[in-house]
């Protein structure tokens, strides 16, 4: 799961929206939200470092909370940065984002991690459990779901975001095992689950497909 430091703000001023922050010579962006909690993420394929944080979120929490993290934080920027490297073809016009067998285990790895926890504590919520989730590259959609078989797909990319976009994707697959559209039996059932499904939506949508 994200981490998640109590939103209270300590002494030192609030950071600005979308801000730069140095942290020890580590370059993080900061977004401001409407939000309770803060989320780090490491974004490809660069590895840029960007922190969600509150509004009223002082400066000195988030440094501490970015602190606190370092070793996790350069381990996985180097090995973006490496696996970006390896990708990068010869033509000098390329510049785009290229899938590596690394970064394909990388993202495997990270999602069969959060699987086993999501799913038993989801299942009992929703009332079912997939019968296989399977991991693959995608282009157009994060997931799917085939309510027949009980079958679940997973866009591979979910392993490089923040869990809970992987949580929201799971659960919003989940639920169409027993609503096969996007109707108000749907909305009902996941807005039961997730609250703020419709959030979480928008701001995955907002991403880029790779």
């Amino acid at each position: 799961m994200p981490y998640r430091p109590s939103s209270r703000s300590h002494a030192g001023s609030p950071v600005a929206a979308g801000a730069s922050l140095n942290v020890d010579g580590l370059s993080i962006t900061v977004v401001r939200k409407p939000i309770k909690n803060m989320y780090l993420r490491i974004k490809p394929p660069n590895g840029d470092v960007v922190v969600s944080a509150p509004r009223r979120m002082s400066e000195r929490t988030i440094i501490d909370f970015v602190r606190g993290r370092r070793a996790w934080i350069d381990g996985n920027v180097r090995k973006m940065q490496r696996a970006r490297q390896q990708s990068l073809v010869s033509e000098p016009e390329h510049t785009g984002f290229v899938w590596t067998d690394d970064l394909r285990k990388q993202a495997a790895a990270n999602i069969n991690a959060q699987l086993p926890g999501l799913l038993a504590r989801w299942s009992p919520v929703i009332g079912c459990t997939p019968t296989h989730i399977t991991l693959r590259l995608m282009t157009t959609r994060w997931g799917s779901c085939t309510p027949k078989t009980g079958r679940i797909r997973l866009n591979l990319q979910l392993g490089l975001m923040e869990p809970r976009f992987l949580e929201y994707v799971l659960v919003h697959e989940m639920t169409h095992l027993w609503e096969r559209g996007h109707g108000a039996g749907f909305q009902r059932r996941i807005g039961s689950y997730l609250p703020n499904w419709r959030e979480l939506r928008r701001e995955l949508n907002r991403r880029v497909v790779l």
